[in-house]
């Protein structure tokens, strides 16, 4: 696996902690909160995007670690609506740089895949940065396995290596065990999931008449709007309960203790509301609570299809 360190060589966190409320549903005075309660239980890696709050997510980032920039290991992505044209990734990536208040990020994601735009000429653009010294690692965000080891053929022929996948993963969200966990292990790519609260429904938040986006975003309302991923929110509270922690905790604590994941990506609009997923560092999920938590939601069914190897 790449070393991924900060530029003072402290290795990344086990956590990393995301910007994309920033400057959105938190505040410029709660986005600090959470910056700080974030360094005090040592977490260095932050992630953010161009397409994050208007760019007001890159720009509070920069400000809160201007004074411990080494310090700090600096995830931002590009191509957030799938326009991946040399020039579109261009004009996201000066953007980004000049919001962030840097001359160099530590890790680059291409956002989305694209079927419109050679990969030559997306990774031969990320050359240049590399080269440049504007980026120190390249990693992508929402691609298939096959999607990845097509990309790594060609970013290969450009010296780089694929460094770091972003995948959605969740108790109720477990399809990359089929492919991409597997791909990763092999490959020696970090893994650094996003959504491990499932969209928030894992939080307890919607046992009751509780609104949010899972019921008016149309997006999420189709992600998450399945009958058994809701009864295993009620299980898991309930477990949470009889155990005295947190719903959030539990379901953190329980992507973050696969061996094929690097960093879970926590988040929250508030100091109060990431408390409990900072409490997931130190929680020790004994292998017969893991086995406990999985058995609440269908286990994927392995690539092959052959259910007698699963």
């Amino acid at each position: 696996m790449t070393d991924l360190t900060t530029t003072d060589g402290t290795p990344i966190s086990r956590f990393c902690f995301g910007t994309m409320q920033w400057g959105g549903k938190a505040d410029a005075v709660d986005s600090r909160a959470m910056y700080e309660a974030c360094r005090k239980q040592g977490i260095n890696f932050f992630d953010t995007a161009h397409g994050y709050t208007g760019g007001a997510s890159e720009t509070l980032l920069g400000q809160f670690i201007a004074e411990e920039r080494d310090e700090i290991f600096v995830a931002t992505k590009c191509a957030s609506t799938g326009d991946c044209r040399p020039e579109a990734i261009r004009r996201d990536f000066d953007e980004s740089l000049t919001r962030l208040g840097m001359d160099q990020v530590d890790l680059i994601y291409m956002h989305r895949w694209s079927d419109e735009v050679p990969l030559e000429a997306v990774y031969e653009v990320l050359a240049e940065w590399v080269q440049a010294g504007k980026v120190r690692h390249i990693g992508v965000s929402n691609y298939a396995a096959w999607q990845v080891m097509k990309a790594q053929a060609v970013a290969e022929t450009l010296g780089l290596t694929i460094a770091m996948l972003q995948p959605m993963y969740s108790l109720v969200k477990r399809q990359v065990e089929v492919e991409i966990l597997p791909m990763a292990v092999s490959e020696g790519m970090a893994v650094v999931p996003y959504s491990p609260l499932g969209g928030g429904l894992l939080t307890g938040k919607y046992a009751g008449k509780a609104e949010g986006r899972l019921t008016h975003d149309p997006m999420y309302k189709e992600r998450y709007g399945v009958e058994w991923m809701h009864k295993a929110a009620t299980e898991i509270s309930s477990i949470a309960t009889e155990l005295g922690t947190s719903p959030i905790t539990l379901a953190v604590a329980w992507v973050a203790v696969n061996l094929g994941i690097t960093a879970p990506i926590i988040s929250a609009s508030s100091a109060t509301q990431l408390q409990p997923s900072l409490d997931a560092m130190n929680f020790e999920l004994s292998d017969t609570l893991y086995a406990r938590l999985s058995a609440l939601t269908p286990r994927p069914a392995p690539a092959t299809d052959r259910l007698e190897e699963q």
